[in-house]
């Protein structure tokens, strides 16, 4: 096997690597003045795009469709939106014994972010699940998202610690967020089916958008010296504390579906869905909740949690798959391509 070839094995997903490099550049070459100004306009705008086309993109008649499955959907939502705040809730204030305020603050908060769309979307195809469902689940945990997380920062994290969610948020989530994804569904009809051609339009501005945050986070935290007071013990102890969560979820959405007398495709559906956190959505938001080199901190209990999840869940789709005998799970690199060939998929369903 070649050296090139022994790379693309390795089961890192690009996307974190560029994460990575993102961060990097921030240490070594933070933004600074007005550059750093130039780039907070820049983020703006990049977030706003985002979710104008996560709006675009969003068929509203497959989220009807899916939603008569009420079971599946209301179980989904719990665990997204009950469960998981509730476990926030529980292990925030035992984090913040141990580590810094800002990052048991982004302990909470990642428990109270919107499922992925993508991920669940490729991981329930994968191991061979319900992928209506799991389309109708994921969209509408996003699409819900903008309104609910917002609301749930308000009541259960506001006042917890430095540069927690201010009522002046809701004003920026509205004009922001919330307006540009009601001009992306406005618009759908007439680029809806042009972006599901493009789909490397979309990606480009996903990505971009996240690594913009980062990078404007990251150097506001290198700027005012946050990283000073961080050590490698606290980021084992923030690994620790994302097991465990995910852990949970993915045992008590596993025992919910088969106690409820689900089928199989359904409970794959549940269980992948209802188990993860959008850092697509999470990154670009924080940067609306919270202020100062506060952000820096909240979102890094996010990053983390993102690639522990890619790896625990191509594991149990991988077992999953084994079971129905359906072909095996590739690496987590080889589920990306496998992501982004059952979104299009999707995409191509949903679209007039």
């Amino acid at each position: 096997m070649s050296f090139t070839s022994r790379l693309r094995a390795i089961p890192v997903d690009r996307f974190l690597l560029m994460l990575i490099a993102t961060v990097g550049i921030a240490a070594i070459l933070p933004a600074r003045g007005e550059v750093a100004e130039a780039f907070d306009w820049i983020t703006y705008g990049a977030i706003a795009l985002l979710f104008f086309l996560y709006g675009a993109r969003l068929s509203p008649q497959a989220v009807w469709a899916g939603l008569l499955h009420w079971r599946l959907q209301g179980l989904v939502f719990l665990s997204t939106f009950a469960l998981f705040p509730l476990v926030g809730l529980l292990v925030a204030p035992l984090a913040d014994r141990v580590i810094p305020g800002e990052l048991a603050l982004g302990l909470l908060y990642l428990t109270l972010l919107p499922s992925t769309v993508q991920s669940s979307i490729a991981f329930t195809s994968i191991a061979g699940g319900n992928v209506p469902a799991a389309l109708t689940s994921a969209s509408v945990s996003n699409m819900l998202g903008v309104i609910v997380t917002p609301v749930l920062v308000l009541l259960l994290a506001s006042g917890s610690g430095d540069g927690a969610f201010s009522f002046d948020a809701i004003e920026k989530i509205a004009l922001q967020i919330l307006a540009p994804f009601v001009a992306g569904q406005i618009v759908r009809p007439l680029i809806g089916g042009w972006l599901a051609r493009h789909k490397p339009v979309t990606v480009v501005v996903d990505r971009g958008s996240i690594l913009l945050v980062v990078y404007a986070a990251f150097s506001e935290g290198v700027v005012a010296g946050v990283w000073s007071s961080l050590d490698w013990q606290d980021l084992a102890i923030v690994v620790l504390f994302d097991i465990a969560i995910l852990a949970v979820s993915l045992s008590v959405t596993t025992l919910a579906a088969r106690k409820l007398g689900f089928n199989r495709e359904d409970e794959i559906a549940i269980v992948f869905c209802g188990s993860k956190k959008s850092m697509a959505t999470g990154i670009p938001m924080a940067g609306i909740l919270f202020a100062g080199h506060a952000m820096a901190l909240v979102v890094l209990p996010l990053m983390l949690f993102h690639q522990i999840q890619l790896f625990a869940c191509a594991a149990l789709a991988q077992r999953y798959a084994r079971q129905t005998k359906a072909v095996p799970t590739p690496s987590v690199t080889e589920a990306a391509a496998e992501e982004r060939d059952s979104v299009d998929k999707a995409a191509a369903t949903t679209n007039p």
